[in-house]
This record gives C-alpha cells, sequence and structure tokens, in this order.
C-alpha cells in the first residue's frame, strides 16, 4: 500500500514537471509579444478632482489581438476590411478616457460612417490601439519590431510619439550620454521573455492559466480612484523647492528621438499601405493660476511614483516640445510619410486638456476628426491643409 501511494505521488509529481517544463517551452517558443494582455478588461473611476471634464466610468477593454479596440471582423465575405493601428504613448491611449472616447476609439466610431466606408471603399472598418503611456520613440521601434510581424497588410498606421522622449529625459536629470536601454518587460505587459521558478506565484503554468482566463472568461478588474497620484503629482510641483527655467543642450535627446523615428517608420512604412505621424500636442500659453495648478509634468525624478521636489518650468517643457516637433516634421518630410499638426486644432484650454499632454474628452474628439479628415483624403498630402478645417468640424460635432 505504502510503495503503491509512493509510486502514485512520484507519478503525479513527475507530471506536474513536465507539464511545467511544456509551459515554459510553450511560453519561450509559441507565445508572442503583447502591449496589453489579450482579453483584458478594467472599469475605472477616475478621480474627479483630475478634470471635471472626465468621464465618471471608464472602460479599457482588450481585444484577443492584444490591442484596445472591438474584436476585428473575421471572415467576412464580399467586402473588404480597412484596418488602422494606432500606436504611441499616453496621449494616443487616452488611458483615462473611455473606450470610444478616446480619439482611437472614436476615429473607430467616425471611420465607421456608411459615406466614410464608402471612401474607404470598405465594408467594414477595425482601429486598434496598442498605445501605451511611458512609450518613447526607443520603445515603440521595439513595439513594432516584434509586434508588426504578426499582422496582415494594414491599410494605415497612425502614430504619436514623443512626449516620453523629453519627459524621460528630464526625469534622468538631462544627461549628456543615451538613456539606457529599453526593457522588455517595461513595454511588453505579455511576452515570452518573462522570468519563471519553482515557487508559487512564479510557475509558467499558473500564467498560462492567467493568459486562458482573461482570453476565455474575460474577468473585469475594478480600479476606484484611479489617477489620484496625479493630485499628489500636481501638489508637488505646487510647492517645489527648485523650478529649472535653463535646460542643457537637447542635442543627445532630440537625435536619440530621430534615430528611433526613423526606424520605426520605415517599419511601419514595410507593413501599411499608409502611415500618418501625427505630431505630438501639448498645452502652451501663458498659464492662468488654476491652468497652472493642472500641470505636473516636468519633475527630476518621477513624479507618478516618487517624491520630487525639483521641477523644470513650463516654459522649457514648451521649447523642448517645440524642438522634438521641428524634428518629427523634417524626419516625416525626409521620408515622405504623411504628417498632421494638432497644434491649431487642440485650443489651448482646459476643457481640451487635463493637463500638459492628456486630452479631456472634447480634445480626443477634436483630435479624432482630424485624423479622420486625413485619412479620408484621397491625396494624400504632408500634412492637413486648412481649408479641411470645415471637415473636422463636422466630423467632430
Amino acid at each position: 500500500m505504502i510503495s503503491a501511494w509512493i509510486v502514485a505521488s512520484a507519478a503525479l509529481l513527475l507530471v506536474a514537471v513536465v507539464a511545467e517544463l511544456a509551459a515554459r517551452w510553450w511560453l519561450r517558443h509559441r507565445s508572442a509579444y503583447y502591449v496589453f494582455p489579450p482579453g483584458l478588461r478594467i472599469c475605472m473611476h477616475p478621480d474627479p478632482k483630475v478634470s471635471p471634464h472626465l468621464e465618471p466610468t471608464v472602460r479599457f477593454d482588450i481585444n484577443s489581438d492584444g490591442e484596445r479596440g472591438d474584436d476585428v471582423p473575421r471572415g467576412r465575405s464580399g467586402g473588404a476590411l480597412y484596418r488602422v493601428l494606432v500606436a504611441g504613448g499616453s496621449q494616443p491611449e487616452g488611458y483615462l478616457l473611455d473606450q470610444h472616447t478616446s480619439w482611437p476609439g472614436a476615429l473607430h466610431s467616425m471611420l465607421q460612417r456608411p459615406s466614410h466606408r464608402a471612401r474607404l471603399g470598405a465594408s467594414a472598418v477595425h482601429v486598434g490601439s496598442i498605445a501605451r503611456s511611458g512609450v518613447g520613440s526607443e520603445a515603440l521601434d521595439l513595439i513594432f519590431e516584434r509586434v508588426l510581424p504578426r499582422y496582415p497588410r494594414l491599410q494605415a498606421i497612425v502614430i504619436l510619439v514623443g512626449a516620453s522622449d523629453v519627459l524621460r529625459w528630464l526625469e534622468q536629470g538631462a544627461p549628456s550620454s543615451p538613456p539606457a536601454r529599453v526593457r522588455t518587460e517595461d513595454v511588453f505587459r505579455c511576452h515570452p521573455e518573462g522570468r519563471v521558478g519553482w515557487k508559487p506565484g512564479t510557475l509558467a503554468l499558473e500564467e498560462l492559466i492567467r493568459r486562458m482566463r482573461r482570453r476565455w472568461l474575460r474577468p473585469v478588474d475594478e480600479h476606484a480612484g484611479s489617477c489620484n497620484w496625479i493630485g499628489k503629482a500636481r501638489a508637488m510641483r505646487a510647492r517645489a523647492t527648485e523650478v529649472r527655467t535653463t535646460v542643457p543642450d537637447p542635442t543627445p535627446m532630440l537625435e536619440h528621438f530621430e534615430h528611433h523615428l526613423r526606424r520605426l517608420l520605415d517599419r511601419a512604412r514595410a507593413h501599411a499601405d499608409r502611415v500618418l505621424v501625427v505630431r505630438q500636442p501639448w498645452f502652451q500659453k501663458d498659464f492662468t493660476p488654476d491652468e497652472a495648478a493642472h500641470m505636473w509634468h516636468g519633475g527630476v525624478g518621477q513624479a507618478w511614483r516618487q517624491d520630487v521636489t525639483s521641477f523644470y518650468a513650463n516654459e522649457v517643457l514648451a521649447r523642448l516640445m517645440a524642438a522634438l516637433d521641428a524634428r518629427a516634421a523634417r524626419v516625416a518630410e525626409e521620408l515622405g510619410v504623411e504628417h498632421l499638426d494638432l497644434m491649431a486644432i487642440l485650443e489651448p484650454s482646459l476643457e481640451m486638456y487635463y493637463d500638459f499632454f492628456h486630452a479631456t474628452p472634447a480634445g480626443a474628439r477634436a483630435a479624432a476628426a482630424a485624423v479622420a479628415a486625413t485619412l479620408l483624403r484621397q491625396l494624400q498630402q504632408s500634412s492637413l491643409p486648412l481649408e479641411a478645417s470645415r471637415c473636422v468640424d463636422s466630423l467632430a460635432s
């Protein structure tokens, strides 16, 4: 009896070890890179102090392709699918905006109108977003390298990136050397390079079960008081012991941005019929006291997760963004890639921005309308012409 129990226990242990090793092999060799885990669903209730213009409930749903957006139509007969991929940083991610309020979500709704589908020559339109907070040019270059090969030919890739390059450089103290290389785990929440072990919580089998649960059961994670750290970061900026009005030569940061922007645009052009660079907008004006109180970017350190006492002046941020924007426009022109300037479209006000970079629902609608108007144009040009403003207004309404 005892020997039989020992044999059975040994057999079960062997089966468990084999299953764990098989799971590790599968994760390493068969799983893919995803910015967001497929099947992820979050329901957030943003801190109302962040902005009175934000919605009280925000859905953040990831489809089976790892995109924020609806599921991609499959197996359509007798019609073409016009598929758009949006990529970049926190502004297109729209973390505190509802699924169809974020500008990629609003773009999806706008392009789905019958008249717009007809202009695009499609029976259906799909817009999915893999934009994520903190993604700069180097991270987006890595994302495209890992993600685009599994996609079919796309009709359009829309890119908005740049603010994180500036902010990361300032957070690190504006160094004269290139930043440390971006790590896989900082970019992809689901990838085959994860560390595994033999302790509970580190097993590959557990990771597989988590992934299957998200994909098949689609549980909803509830987040109350989302991003209440923004209020703390604003308070830190308001009581900063040092506000720097000068900055070292930004050339190293700008060269790093340009290098990776060129690379990622080459990758995008190889996988899409059309590539559009949406140049990063920012809230630029002489701030009123109320507007200044909404600002929190520009810290020497990561104000979103640590105490920071030194900040760069908003005027410094604006100058750096203008220099980076000029680089983005020049690179797009040299590569023959369309680019869109949102600065003239997004009014610098708290109705459009809730901080230096991020859009309110109204700002997201305006951005989506501008992108939609550009994609709907028959002739490709380098930037949105002034005469398109009436088209933008009609789309935003």
